[in-house]
């Protein structure tokens, strides 16, 4: 279980292709302290930590993984969002995040707004997945707090620690990013959503 809090975009430094899968390692500030079978998330995935060294850590993506997520598109040298597993004395600062990524969006428009920045995301909603105003949505393993909720996007306020300290400095127009939607939403949804299907067949 993580909240949303990054602790570090750390650097992609080798990718490694084996069968379907694929084997990420990073460099981070804190790899002296993991061990092996850690849970991190990445970009919001929650992946488990398979090899280190005195500098850098070893994770491996399923084809699973890379199908639903935006890992496999990384590049050596690419920043990625790092958060290590909540602690039970751990502050909650964020939202509650699983880490298991729902499905990517596509930044539409990035826009300075005098000292911060407004990010737009699109995504397929043909999932389900909603957001509403001033929801919690985790993008890039991020909590974030949703503005201009629409169908299918959302637009979310960087300020700037957020922005130099994540990989959010790296997004662009066209950028794939992940997404994890709130949990609660989702149970709700589920129910709505269950309880329409047996409205309508009992008709």
């Amino acid at each position: 279980m993580f909240c949303g809090i990054v602790e570090e975009a750390a650097k992609v430094v080798a990718l490694k292709k084996e069968k379907g899968n694929l084997n990420i390692t990073m460099e981070c500030s804190f790899v002296k302290n993991l061990k092996i079978d850690q849970s991190i998330a990445h970009n919001g995935v929650c992946l488990t930590v398979v090899k280190k060294t005195t500098k850098s850590y070893t994770v491996t993506a399923i084809k699973e993984t890379l199908d639903k997520t935006n890992l496999g598109f990384l590049k050596i040298g690419d920043k990625v969002n790092l958060e290590r597993s909540m602690t039970v004395e751990k502050l909650l600062d964020g939202h509650m995040v699983q880490g298991h990524v729902d499905q990517t969006a596509v930044c539409t428009s990035v826009k300075e707004a005098d000292g911060s920045w407004y990010y737009t995301f699109k995504y397929n909603n043909k999932t389900g997945n909603i957001t509403v105003e001033k929801g919690s949505i985790s993008v890039n393993g991020v909590s974030l707090t949703v503005v201009n909720s629409n169908k299918d996007s959302f637009s979310v306020a960087i300020i700037p620690y957020t922005y130099e300290n994540t990989n959010f400095h790296q997004i662009k127009k066209g950028t794939t990013v992940n997404l994890e939607f709130d949990v609660i939403g989702k149970y709700i949804q589920k129910i709505l959503n269950q309880q329409l299907t047996n409205w309508i067949k009992r008709k």
